[in-house]
């Protein structure tokens, strides 16, 4: 496995120099954040990007993401246009040296969390929805504004959009992803490119809005829409794992074993009785899924792919965007790391 790391660019806190002292860091995952959905990104962007990680002697191979229009998931009259963009967007970024583009297909927003900074009785925080702060809320009827909503779009632009993805419904956007793969993962065979769809988060609907990526059955659907290994999956196990009726272990063994996973996001979710969940530590011990099974199944399988720490939590004392903290996201990789030496040793002996 290729052990990687988030980073938001010039911008974040945290430097590259720190990212490349964390053991066997190998890519940095980033983006060009300064360019409009539907905006084709500018080569010296990406050059520049890639020259910093290497002068951190990091390699810049995985890009999260390049958003995907709302329009495309709508279907829109500028659908075409806007996949022709998409798929020069691709083949800059393979001049690049970019291996795995990770996507969503989510309508509106990326993910959904009702607190960010819920703290835990060791006094660190962390990412959390909880059922009950969610039940109540109307974005139809009134001004609401959640963690993970895009904050380009006004109320009125939100009220309009769940309205417009209400009329399509779940197989409008079915047939809305299947023209978007079906033009935009030849272009990524083509270039050498790995398109890895990221599950939604959570992985059930809200506020009525369709989701697809969800769960076992829906994810065989996308993967048959064009059978190749271009077609693959950004597994998360924390957006996976937030629904109950999935099993992770065995959708990671499923789907590794097919050599679909291009991305593995690992991070741990404790589930809550009401269907809600709180991040937390890596730990198996944390949370709801046993990681060093996720791990196995990944080593078992022959992984070889890109895998990082996903969210964290802020602890001792650090300020920055939440979920994305140094310090944690370190400790996660650390223990990745160990999850992944100890299961390979252990098919050695």
């Amino acid at each position: 496995m290729k052990m990687s790391f988030r980073w938001y660019g010039e911008d974040d806190p945290i430097s590259l120099r720190y990212i490349s002292q964390i053991p066997n860091m190998h890519s940095v995952v980033s983006a060009v954040y300064d360019v409009k959905p539907g905006e084709l990104w500018p080569r010296e962007s990406i050059a520049k990007m890639k020259k910093q990680c290497e002068d951190n002697g990091l390699v810049f191979d995985v890009v999260e993401s390049i958003p995907v229009h709302e329009n495309i998931k709508l279907g829109a009259d500028n659908v075409d246009e806007l996949i022709d963009v998409y798929c020069q967007n691709i083949e800059r970024c393979a001049e690049y040296g970019i291996k795995c583009i990770t996507y969503n297909f989510m309508p509106v927003f990326d993910w959904t969390r009702t607190q960010l900074d819920k703290e835990a009785p060791d006094g660190s925080t962390s990412l959390v929805l909880y059922a009950e702060q969610l039940k109540n809320l109307d974005p139809l009827k009134e001004d609401i504004k959640l963690p993970g909503w895009d904050a380009s779009y006004t109320q009125d632009e939100v009220r309009g959009l769940i309205q417009a993805y209400s009329e399509i419904g779940e197989e409008g956007l079915w047939q809305n992803l299947e023209k978007f793969l079906k033009k935009v993962i030849p272009t990524a065979e083509k270039c050498g490119v790995r398109m890895a769809i990221h599950p939604d988060d959570p992985p059930y609907s809200i506020f009525g809005l369709p989701r697809i990526i969800t769960n076992e059955k829906n994810i065989d659907r996308m993967l048959a829409i064009v059978d190749s290994p271009a077609n693959s999956l950004c597994l998360c196990t924390g957006s996976l794992g937030s629904g109950a009726f999935n099993n992770v272990e065995n959708l990671v063994r499923k789907y590794s074993e097919m050599d679909r996973i291009a991305f593995m996001h690992i991070r741990q979710v404790k589930l809550l009785e009401d269907g809600g969940f709180e991040e937390c530590g890596h730990l198996s011990k944390n949370g709801s899924m046993d990681m060093y099974k996720i791990v196995k199944a990944l080593t078992d399988t022959g992984f070889d792919g890109y895998v990082r720490p996903d969210h964290g939590r802020m602890i001792w004392g650090e300020k920055g965007r939440p979920g994305y903290g140094l310090y944690d996201r370190a400790l996660g990789a650390a223990y990745i790391n160990g999850l992944f030496e100890a299961c390979e040793k252990a098919e050695k002996e």
